[in-house]
C-alpha cells in the first residue's frame, strides 16, 4: 500500500512505519515492547494555551541525547547572518539583481546567503531572509536550527528535505517549514538546487484568520502535507550541526539520527503547495491591500500587527472597473522584501527578475515605476488574466536591515532602482 503524506496544518498526527511502535495506551511507557526510546519534541512553552500548544512524541532506536559534545564551527555557514540588532538600517528603496546567476558550491549550509534580517535570535524576535544555493547533499550530517524555524522556497531545482519523522519532496511552487530544533537535511534532486529562505525568531508561523471572508478562502488547512514515517537503522558515524544564537556547533554520533519508527502529535514539518492557494480579489473597484494574499502569519502581542506575514501575488483575474488595478502608490509600517519565484511582478516592468529581490522599509515610498503606471493609467478595464507568475512577500512591523553582504560584496545591489520613479511627470493642471 503506497503511504501518502499526512494531510492537515498542525493536526494531530500519528504515523508508524512498522506497526506497534507508537504504544496503545501511553506517551511513555515503563519500557516499549519494541525498544525504542520515547522522546518529546516540544515547540511552545509547556503552559501554553491548547490551540498554540505543540508537541510531538517520537519513537526511535536511540536517544537523541547520544550527540558526543558540541565544539564550536565558526566555517559552517559563513554568510547566513542572525543577529541584527547592532546593525544600521537603510530608508533606501533596494533592489537585487537575481541571485541564480551566482555559483553555489557545497551544500545547503555552505551556500546561504542572508540578505536582510532584523532583531536576533537571543531576543527570540525578527527574522533572517535571503537566498540559498547548492550543488551537493550533506553527507551523513544533520542539521538543527535551535533559533527558529526555517521556511523554503525553491526557485530553481526539486530539493529531498529529509527530517527526523520522514521525508518530504519539495518542488518550485512550494514552500517547506521545518519547525526550530528539528533535525533535518536540505539537498537538491538533481545536480543542483536555488531559492529563498527565512529563518523566523518570533512566533511560528500559522494560518490568518478568515474574518468576513468567511469559512472559505486562502490557504485550505487540508492541502498541507506531513511527512509519514521512514527511519535508518545503521552504525554509520554522522554530524550533527546546531546553530543556537547565531553560531554554529558540531557534535557526532553513531547511527543515523533519522531512526524515528513512529512519531504523534502535532508539532512537524509541512510543505504547500502555493498553486491551490484560493486567491480573494475585488470584483467591483479599488486595488485591495496585500493582506488578503497573506498564506501564514506569525503573530505579535499587539493583536492585528503581526510580527511578519507570509504573502503571495499568484496567477488571478482582474476585473475591477473605473481603478488602478496594479499596486497603488503607498507608504506604510510594514517592512516588505519581495522575491520572484517564476514570471513577472504586475507593478514592475523590468528590473525584478526570478530569482531577485526588492526591499522597502517603513514609510519608504514604493508603488509602479512610470512604464507600468502609464500603461496601466490608459488600459482597457476588461477582465484579464495575471498567469504564469508567482512573487511573494515578507512583511513585517521590523525594519529589515540588508546585511553588508548583499550590499556591499554580492555584487547584485541595483545601483539605479530609484530611477524608475525619476521619469514619473507631475501633475499638469
Amino acid at each position: 500500500m503506497e503511504k501518502k503524506n499526512l494531510i492537515g496544518f498542525r493536526n494531530f498526527f500519528q504515523s508508524e512505519a512498522i506497526t506497534g511502535a507508537i504504544p496503545e495506551l501511553q506517551n511513555s511507557p515503563q519500557k516499549h515492547p519494541m525498544g525504542l526510546y520515547a522522546e518529546q519534541i516540544t515547540g511552545s512553552a509547556f503552559t501554553a494555551p491548547r490551540a498554540e500548544n505543540f508537541k510531538t512524541w517520537v519513537y526511535r532506536i536511540r536517544p537523541s541525547v547520544q550527540h558526543g559534545v558540541f565544539e564550536k564551527s565558526p566555517n559552517v555557514a559563513l554568510l547566513w547572518q542572525s543577529d541584527f540588532s547592532n546593525e544600521d538600517l537603510d530608508p533606501n528603496q533596494l533592489r537585487w539583481d537575481s541571485a541564480a546567476t551566482l555559483k553555489f558550491s557545497g551544500d545547503f549550509l555552505s551556500g546561504v546567503r542572508t540578505v536582510v534580517g532584523a532583531g536576533s535570535p537571543a531576543e527570540q524576535r525578527g527574522a533572517s531572509l535571503g537566498w540559498y544555493g547548492m550543488n551537493q547533499s550533506m553527507k551523513n550530517s544533520a542539521f538543527y536550527s535551535a533559533d527558529g524555524e526555517l521556511l523554503l522556497l525553491p526557485q530553481n531545482g526539486n530539493l529531498l528535505i529529509r527530517t527526523e519523522l520522514g521525508d518530504l519532496n519539495v518542488e518550485p511552487g512550494e514552500i517547506v517549514c521545518v519547525p526550530r530544533g528539528f533535525r533535518v537535511q536540505i539537498n537538491p534532486q538533481g545536480s543542483s538546487a536555488f531559492g529563498y529562505y527565512c529563518e523566523n525568531y518570533g512566533s511560528p508561523f500559522k494560518l490568518p484568520e478568515l474574518g468576513p471572508i468567511g469559512a472559505n478562502g486562502l490557504a485550505n488547512p487540508r492541502h498541507f502535507e506531513s511527512p509519514v514515517a521512514r527511519f535508518e537503522k545503521n552504525d554509520d558515524s554522522w554530524k550533527i550541526i546546531s546553530k543556537m544564537n547565531g553560531k554554529f556547533f558540531t557534535g557526532s554520533m553513531n547511527g543515523s539520527p533519522f531512526d524515528v519508527v513512529g512519531w504523534s502529535g502535532n508539532y512537524a514539518p509541512y510543505k504547500y503547495d502555493l498553486r491551490k492557494f484560493n486567491t480573494i480579489n475585488t470584483v467591483s473597484f479599488d486595488h485591495p491591500d496585500p493582506s488578503i494574499f497573506t498564506v501564514l502569519t506569525a503573530p505579535s502581542e499587539t493583536p492585528g500587527c503581526p510580527h511578519m506575514d507570509f504573502v503571495i501575488f499568484p496567477p488571478r483575474w482582474m476585473v475591477a472597473e473605473k481603478t488602478f488595478r496594479p499596486p497603488y502608490f503607498h507608504r506604510n509600517v510594514m517592512s516588505e522584501w519581495m522575491g520572484l519565484i517564476f514570471g513577472s511582478y504586475d507593478a514592475k516592468a523590468d528590473g525584478f527578475s526570478p530569482g531577485g529581490a526588492s526591499l522597502h522599509n517603513c514609510m519608504s515610498g514604493h508603488g509602479p515605476d512610470r512604464d507600468v503606471y502609464e500603461a496601466a493609467i490608459q488600459a482597457a478595464l476588461k477582465p484579464e488574466k495575471i498567469d504564469s507568475t508567482l512573487a511573494f512577500m515578507f512583511e513585517s512591523r521590523y525594519a529589515w536591515i540588508p546585511s553588508r553582504w548583499a550590499l556591499e560584496k554580492s555584487g547584485l545591489l541595483q545601483k539605479n532602482y530609484q530611477q524608475c520613479w525619476e521619469s514619473l511627470k507631475p501633475a499638469s493642471f
